[in-house]
């Protein structure tokens, strides 16, 4: 079995490195292959020159870098990596360091045990370590999840999380149009459409950051995933 992991990244120098040296050393369960995919997405600082130097020294043959000519966001990114993945899983994985590589056999865990097609990283439950910074942003958070749950009739606690997890060729089926941060209702959304997906949740631990750390999504964001709400979950559009 192979997992590919996709790395999104948009000027990211201080933490790529990093979280590349956490991707490749996570634990997998015994016999998985791992696949390493960073999409820059035409950065402007030195994202691109750490992530040739990490593949230079320490990942020839498990990282490959794919680059954007220009921005067009997270969403689109992912996209290209989905297009680019050969393994039998794919998993999102942010190149800050919010989320904790080592996690990994988690999500995994329902795929091993009980089949699972889709696994979703909660950072609400599980009982797991929680940087604690903004109350609007969670509130935000929960209210999207909430309304989200409403349109697709899943119980998911946290549906804007970054840990996703898909069996491959499920996502490859999908036609996925949002390029920014819209990906994530929609992709919850198309996937919950399926006949008889099978769709877990584990807890996960989560180190958020501030803005004047990187933090990139913001009130705009927000709105713009409640159409997206409207539009996939309410409306169905494809």
């Amino acid at each position: 079995m192979k997992l590919s992991i996709l790395i999104p990244a948009y000027n990211e120098a201080q933490t790529i490195e990093r979280i590349l040296a956490r991707v490749v050393e996570a634990p997998l369960p015994e016999g998985w292959e791992r696949e390493i995919i960073v999409i820059d997405d035409c950065s402007a600082d030195e994202t691109v020159d750490r992530v040739e130097q990490f593949i230079a020294q320490h990942g020839h043959g498990r990282v490959a870098l794919v680059r954007h000519e220009r921005n067009q966001g997270k969403g689109a990114a992912i996209h290209t990596g989905i297009r680019r993945a050969s393994g039998d899983y794919i998993l999102i994985q942010d190149a800050d360091l919010e989320y904790d590589p080592s996690e990994y056999m988690r999500l995994l865990e329902p795929v091993l045990v009980a089949g699972a097609d889709v696994v979703y990283g909660s950072r609400f439950i599980g009982g797991r370590p929680h940087r604690i910074l903004f109350f609007w942003h969670s509130i935000g958070n929960k209210f999207l999840t909430f309304l989200s749950n409403m349109c697709t009739n899943l119980n998911l606690t946290d549906m804007e999380t970054c840990y996703k997890l898909f069996r491959a060729d499920l996502l490859k089926s999908l036609t996925l149009r949002e390029k920014r941060f819209g990906f994530e209702p929609e992709v919850t959304a198309k996937i919950a459409r399926i006949p008889g997906v099978r769709i877990y949740e584990v807890g996960i631990s989560y180190y958020g950051r501030t803005y004047e750390e990187g933090k990139k999504i913001n009130w705009k964001d927000g709105v713009h995933a409640l159409w997206c709400i409207f539009k996939y979950g309410f409306l169905r559009i494809n």
